[in-house]
């Protein structure tokens, strides 16, 4: 009789706990769960019992998550760790990945997110009984991808197929390249997703790869799934279901690296706006639309062409904005960021709201 993986649960939000403990229950493996509501009992019930699967929430009183799971990763290297989190913090998730953590992941907001939640602790428990590598199938590669895109991480996929291998590097989120049997770029990356069967294991980023893929992550997808649908080489038997449909443009936006709040509005005063993060989104659509239309009478005046877009910084935020069609888009980063990533980011925004 298979054992069932242990799963221990730490926050010191009972009702997240329960809430938590909810939605590991839904879990395949149907793992045993255990919650603490300190760090200091979390360690207790680790000297106590072996446990698979570790998940730590990372703002707590007095030994607060990285502390906890700083004591984890060095007397129980084994365990696969997840850090938990409400906050949208780069430099967080940097400190939490050099630990050694296994997963930092944003509290899921919706039923999308707590499905690719729940799918990647499955993941963990899995690579865990297999010692860092998971059998899977085209669908479960789709998934994998969109979780390391959501998540904003930076790896290297290589993913193997009998005697063909081939590799995907993820950067900040983003797609930047495949190679596979003489193949790379979308090719590759098409290629590899059209193997119905196979294993990949994760390696560590490769920032200095020369990015050849520029669609974002669900475009490819999903252009990628149509070509194999039309082509007859669909790698899903029949009655599969099909890809899920992305995130809406406006959350992929804020979903972007560094991103804290995005505004898209109207022309139109009086029109509708749309926003994530923003804190009295009336005042700064004001803001936002005087500022967009004063640079635009300046771009005209000075015969320059058409504004493409506008960015403002100090120590504490980086603003962009941009003109759309129907009216125009802010976004703001969380402290400084590079004006070049910035631009870049603020055009792939602009690009994903336009059809």
């Amino acid at each position: 009789m298979q054992t069932r993986p242990k799963v221990l649960l730490v926050d010191d939000d009972p009702d997240l706990l329960e809430l938590y403990r909810e939605l590991l229950a839904r879990l395949p493996s149907n793992p045993e769960i255990r919650t603490a509501n300190t760090g200091l009992k979390a360690l207790a019930f680790l000297e106590e019992e072996p446990f698979h699967l570790f998940l730590c929430d990372l703002k707590m009183p007095k030994m607060d998550g990285l502390q906890v799971l700083a004591v984890v990763r060095r007397k129980y290297p084994q365990l696969r760790t997840v850090a938990l989190t409400a906050l949208t913090d780069e430099s967080l998730r940097s400190r939490v990945y050099a630990l050694g953590v296994d997963l930092y992941w944003q509290k899921p907001a919706n039923e999308r997110e707590v499905q690719l939640f729940l799918d990647s602790l499955e993941s963990l428990l899995s690579r865990e009984a297999s010692g860092g590598f998971r059998g899977v199938q085209s669908k479960s590669l789709v998934d994998l991808l969109q979780l390391e895109c959501l998540s904003q991480n930076s790896t290297v996929l290589r993913v193997t197929n009998g005697p063909w291998e081939g590799r995907i590097w993820i950067l900040r989120g983003e797609l930047i390249d495949a190679e596979t049997e003489g193949l790379v770029g979308e090719e590759a990356f098409a290629h590899i997703l059209s193997w119905k069967s196979g294993t990949f294991e994760q390696l560590p980023p490769d920032p200095d790869r020369p990015q050849r893929i520029f669609k974002s992550c669900n475009a490819l997808l999903l252009e990628t799934a149509q070509a194999m649908d039309e082509s007859g080489t669909g790698t899903e038997p029949p009655g599969e279901p099909e890809i899920p449909s992305p995130p809406p443009p406006l959350e992929q936006i804020a979903r972007m690296e560094r991103v804290s709040a995005v505004l898209r509005f109207a022309s139109d005063p009086a029109g509708p706006w749309e926003g994530r993060g923003i804190e009295y989104p009336e005042q700064v659509r004001r803001w936002a639309q005087h500022t967009l239309d004063r640079y635009q009478r300046l771009g005209e005046k000075l015969a320059v062409g058409p504004l493409e877009q506008v960015q403002g910084w100090s120590w504490q935020q980086h603003v962009g904005l941009a003109p759309l069609p129907d009216g125009g888009l802010m976004v703001e980063w969380h402290g400084r960021i590079a004006p070049d990533r910035a631009r870049e980011q603020l055009r792939k925004a602009v690009a994903l709201l336009q059809p």
